[in-house]
């Protein structure tokens, strides 16, 4: 029998968050190894194996191990198509085109929406947790370049239902985590709750059962 697939890292982790998503929305049983970074577990020698740079997630099932979140819930996407929600990638007969689609919107949330939106949430959730003072200047400049992204963002969401259009996708997956927690966990939810769009689109795909069991294990108590 195929070993289970084991995600690495702590689900509190936006990255972590995604993976998990994803592989729910697949329906594809899996495990979380804990990382506990605040002993440097990240940068031991067997972590160090897979995931080079030092950083969670890491992915592991029988055939190969993957690091990165998007490669991983791509990965996911191709390994487990016959799972769970098989158009996370698009839908067979959509082709090239509607895999393309997808892609740009997920080029979009790790090239303009994540970097922002992460510097955000580490001054305003995650410093405060780690017993660090939140550096507003961080803040306010990262929200100037944010409040452009979403911008953009709102204007497709009034001309589609989701970003790659009518079928909730890997498009909309990956920025769920980021997004949860600047609605969820800072001061900042307008940015997303004050435009019509956006606001539609989270009230739809925040309430999925796969997030919501995201959710529910970060909410968990830890082991221990």
């Amino acid at each position: 029998m195929a070993a289970p697939v084991t995600v690495y890292g702590p689900v509190i982790s936006p990255a972590v968050a995604r993976v998990a998503a994803c592989l729910l929305e697949k329906d594809v049983p899996f495990q979380i190894e804990p990382v506990d970074m605040s002993k440097g577990e990240h940068k031991s020698p067997s972590f160090l194996k897979l995931q080079p740079f030092g950083q969670v997630p890491a992915f592991k099932d029988h055939l190969t191990t993957v690091f990165e979140s998007r490669a991983i819930c791509r990965y996911i996407c191709d390994q487990y198509a016959d799972r769970g929600n098989q158009a996370l990638l698009g839908k067979k007969e959509d082709g090239a085109v509607g895999r393309a689609a997808i892609e740009q919107w997920i080029e979009a949330e790790s090239q303009s929406f994540n970097p922002p939106s992460l510097a955000m949430i580490f001054q305003l959730a995650f410093a405060p947790m780690m017993g660090r003072t939140t550096d507003m200047a961080v803040v306010e400049q990262n929200e100037v370049k944010l409040t452009k992204v979403l911008d953009v963002y709102d204007q497709r969401l009034g001309e589609s239902q989701y970003f790659a259009g009518d079928d909730f996708s890997l498009a909309d997956l990956v920025h769920l985590p980021n997004a949860d927690f600047l609605v969820n966990r800072t001061n900042k939810a307008g940015l997303i709750t004050e435009r019509k769009n956006l606001a539609r689109w989270w009230d739809d795909v925040s309430t999925r059962p796969a997030w919501k069991k995201v959710i529910e294990m970060q909410s968990a108590p830890r082991p221990s």
